[in-house]
């Protein structure tokens, strides 16, 4: 579980090919890594599997690598970095789970004075679950939506976003990689509309069902 705030940037430094997927070797200033804790890397959990001088390693598996922009980088790149939260801390984000839903990309920059107004193409299955002034979570930092549109969503990143964050760096039509706040998710299964994978599992709960179950108010009396 993380909160979508970065903690540091940090800078791939090797990748190498295995016959499961790619293992990532990172180069950061976390003094603290356990073997095996869980860390957010562009917002997919991976889990340290080596540490030494300033540097960690994390394996990726095929299915990551299909699913997120992980099997896009170079060495060299910058990644978000962000240690799983702890009970006691403050959230101060939201809910971040580092299970990326899609991968979204770059459509378009706009100056607002220090900020950036940066609006995100979405993919299909995902466009249901952005909702003006919910969150969204883009390459692992916690946002705010300003607006959404048919195909796409718009937020603004402030200056010390900017500042602690890799996204000036990035290019447009730069691949991103997206997870939708998991309130929505669970919502949507509940309404019976389609996940995140564009499938419905669930019949979903009518407003008949809530009013036999006394969730709603309908003037009659039992």
């Amino acid at each position: 579980m993380f909160t979508g705030l970065i903690q540091q940037i940090g800078a791939l430094h090797e990748v190498r090919t295995t016959t499961t997927g790619k293992t990532f070797r990172i180069e950061s200033s976390f003094e603290t890594l356990v073997l095996g804790e869980s860390i957010a890397v562009d917002g997919t959990c991976l889990t340290v599997t080596t540490k030494d001088g300033g540097h960690f390693t994390a394996d990726a598996s095929s299915e990551t690598l299909a699913k997120t922009t992980l099997n896009h980088l170079q060495v060299g790149a910058r990644v978000h970095l962000e240690r799983a939260l702890r009970a006691g801390d403050a959230l101060g984000g939201h809910i971040v789970t580092g299970h990326v839903d899609g991968m979204g990309s770059i459509a378009k920059r706009e100056p607002s004075g220090d900020a950036v107004c940066v609006t995100f193409a979405v993919p299909e299955p995902l466009r249901g679950f952005m909702a003006p002034k919910g969150s969204i979570t883009v390459n692992g930092v916690s946002l705010t939506i300003n607006g959404a549109a048919s195909d796409t969503f718009d937020v603004m990143l402030v200056p010390y976003t900017r500042s602690h964050t890799h996204f000036d760096g990035l290019a447009l039509g730069a691949p991103v990689n997206l997870e939708v706040d998991v309130i929505a998710k669970y919502v949507a299964r509940l309404l019976g509309r389609p996940g995140v994978d564009g499938v419905s599992t669930s019949p979903g709960v009518t407003l008949d069902q809530l009013a036999r179950g006394g969730y709603l108010y309908t003037g009659k009396s039992s």
